[in-house]
C-alpha cells in the first residue's frame, strides 16, 4: 500500500512538471512541432531555389524569375507554395532575392523568410 502511494506521488509530480514545463514553451513564443517541420522545409525549398539560380545563372549570364526556373527546368518544383507559404523570386541585374510569404491568416505571428545570392535564409524586412 505504501508503494502504490508513492507511486501515485511520483506520477502527479511527473505529470505536474510536464504540464508546466510544456505550457511554458508555448508561452515563450516556441513553435509547434509541425510548424518547426513547416518552416525547415521553407529553408529548404528557398535554398533549393537559391541553388537554381546560381545554376542558371552561371550558364545564361542573367538571375530568372520562378517561372523561368521552372519552365528552365533548373528547379525541380510541383507547387511555388509549401503549406501556405508562398514563394517569389526579385531578380536585379547581379542580384536575386526569393523570398517566401508566410500565411499571416492561418498563421498569426509567422515572418517572411528570403535567401538571397549569399545563400543566408533570414528573416524578411
Amino acid at each position: 500500500m505504501r508503494s502504490l502511494a508513492g507511486l501515485l506521488v511520483v506520477a502527479l509530480f511527473a505529470g505536474l512538471l510536464y504540464k508546466y514545463y510544456f505550457a511554458n514553451l508555448q508561452v515563450a513564443g516556441s513553435a509547434t512541432p509541425a510548424q518547426v517541420i513547416d518552416i525547415v522545409g521553407v529553408k529548404n525549398d528557398l535554398l533549393g531555389i537559391a541553388t537554381a539560380e546560381r545554376a542558371y545563372s552561371a550558364e545564361h549570364g542573367t538571375y530568372a524569375s520562378l517561372d523561368e526556373l521552372i519552365s528552365s527546368e533548373a528547379l525541380i518544383m510541383k507547387s511555388t507554395s509549401h503549406n501556405g507559404y508562398t514563394y517569389s523570386v526579385e531578380t536585379g541585374d547581379q542580384t536575386f532575392r526569393a523570398i517566401a510569404h508566410c500565411p499571416a491568416a492561418t498563421s498569426p505571428g509567422c515572418t517572411d523568410l528570403e535567401v538571397d545570392e549569399s545563400m543566408e535564409v533570414r528573416a524578411a524586412p
